[in-house]
């Protein structure tokens, strides 16, 4: 009997309990059809335009790159006059970019570039000339390999602090400047400490001679400056070599080489010069300097990462970086008597004296262009190079004479004699076994070509 009582009673529960959990089922699916319909009538009433803006931005948002690009490119085509254009077109770029890949690299490169062409005035213009650098400092290589992507990056980051010098991407920019060109410094010095050790001085030297010049915040510009004066001193031409060891001593007086560096001057009769106080600056900086620590895994994964590795660590964080272009037609000969650049700072304005030759060269404290003022005892005439020693080096042409004295230059014959001493290069040309190069006032293509021979005949 209360068997039969229980059975009832739970009947009549279920019975009960099922109208209401449909009833639940069925107020649940009314207010999502309230939801959906509320959610309708709202993008009703907001401007297609944004309607399609939104929905993008939430596709890339979620990794639907390409879907996110479709509906981008399908507001730019619908409505050309839409405020939202210039944002859907950096949107497109940025979804390149940070899908990454060598194709969608090359995309966010064009991308960013027609939004800077489209939208020069907008303040988000410097934000895309920064990822147009930013996408080739992606792809950059190691020092020994292609440099390429290196010296594109150099090139696009060096015209966005030209066209933004206060934008607040200044300081980020200015970092990874430094970066990519102590990468490009470090190629440069590689190829050339493989000739300074192989013995090939003329090839060392060159490679040498533009690390110094261009990048003299690289972190071993002392190192190639050593080497350099190395290379004159066993070509016997000490009074250059003394040139590239003063500069160790006065551009990087923290450097461990400075004193073998005043050493050397001390054996050659050259006076030691004094550091220069921003150099001094500049390098107490660099060793004060807070630098990221490489990871446990970090010389492991160097083996199979394509990428830089220490340089993005060892780079300079003080200092100018290097604001003057690549420029590849600098003959060895202006480099060596610093040709074509600016002297800003030095030895104040006072003029060299006739019987030295001013040689400007940069220095880390005093700018991109900076330079100080190095002068080098002028010799009466250039020692020519023996047979014995293939690989002489020559001092530059820049060694001055005496000041009231006119200038002579002497003319080799078509023998290979030299002239008399007081033959100057006018009377040499009257010598009927000399050819008649310049009887029309035109220079022959050979004498430009050969013109690192003849200023530097090694």
């Amino acid at each position: 009997m209360r068997r039969t009582l229980l059975a009832c009673m739970t009947a009549v529960a279920l019975l009960l309990a099922f109208p209401a959990a449909g009833q639940d089922s069925k107020s649940k699916k009314r207010t999502k059809q309230s939801k959906k319909l509320a959610s309708t009538d709202a993008d009703s009433s907001v401007a297609p335009d944004k309607v399609l803006y939104d929905r993008a931005m939430k596709d890339i948002k979620k990794g639907r790159q390409e879907i996110g690009r479709l509906t981008l490119q399908t507001l730019i085509n619908t409505y050309p006059d839409s405020e939202f254009l210039a944002k859907a077109k950096l949107a497109i770029a940025d979804s390149y970019y940070k899908e990454g890949g060598s194709a969608n690299l090359t995309q966010a490169i064009a991308a960013y570039k027609d939004f800077i062409v489209f939208f020069p005035f907008l303040p988000e213009a410097p934000y895309a000339q920064m990822q147009v650098a930013m996408t080739h400092y992606k792809q950059m290589e190691k020092p020994d390999r292609d440099r390429t992507e290196a010296r594109a990056a150099e090139e696009e980051f060096q015209t966005f602090l030209q066209k933004y010098p206060n934008d607040p991407l200044v300081p980020q920019t200015t970092q990874h400047l430094r970066e990519v060109q102590e990468l490009l410094a470090e190629g440069e010095f590689r190829i050339g400490y493989y000739y300074y050790v192989k013995g090939d001085r003329r090839a060392s030297a060159g490679r040498l001679l533009a690390v110094t010049k261009r990048y003299p915040l690289y972190s071993r510009s002392d190192r190639a400056l050593w080497m350099l004066g190395d290379i004159f001193e066993k070509s016997e031409k000490k009074e250059i070599a003394a040139i590239y060891l003063g500069r160790i001593v006065r551009d990087y007086p923290l450097s461990p080489l400075v004193g073998d560096a005043k050493n050397k001057l001390v054996a050659f009769g050259v006076p030691v010069p004094q550091p220069d106080p921003k150099a001094l600056a500049w390098m107490q900086a660099e060793q004060n300097a807070v630098r990221p620590k490489p990871g446990m895994m970090s010389k492991p994964l160097s083996l199979v990462k394509t990428g830089p590795g220490k340089e993005m660590v060892v780079a300079a964080r003080n200092g100018p970086p290097q604001m003057q272009p690549d420029t590849e037609s600098v003959s060895l000969g202006e480099v060596l008597t610093g040709g074509g650049q600016t002297r800003i700072g030095g030895a104040g304005g006072s003029s060299p004296a006739g019987n030295t030759a001013v040689i400007d060269v940069a220095t880390p404290g005093s700018g991109a262009a900076g330079g100080s003022t190095v002068e080098a005892p002028a010799t009466d005439a250039q020692p020519a190079p023996t047979d014995s020693d293939p690989n002489a080096a020559t001092p530059p042409a820049a060694a001055a004479t005496d000041a009231n004295a006119p200038a002579a230059t002497t003319t080799p014959a078509a023998d290979g004699t030299q002239p008399a001493s007081g033959q100057t290069a006018d009377a040499a040309k009257t010598d009927p076994a000399q050819p008649a190069a310049n009887d029309k006032g035109k220079e022959s293509t050979s004498k430009k070509k050969k013109g690192i021979k003849k200023i530097i005949p090694w």
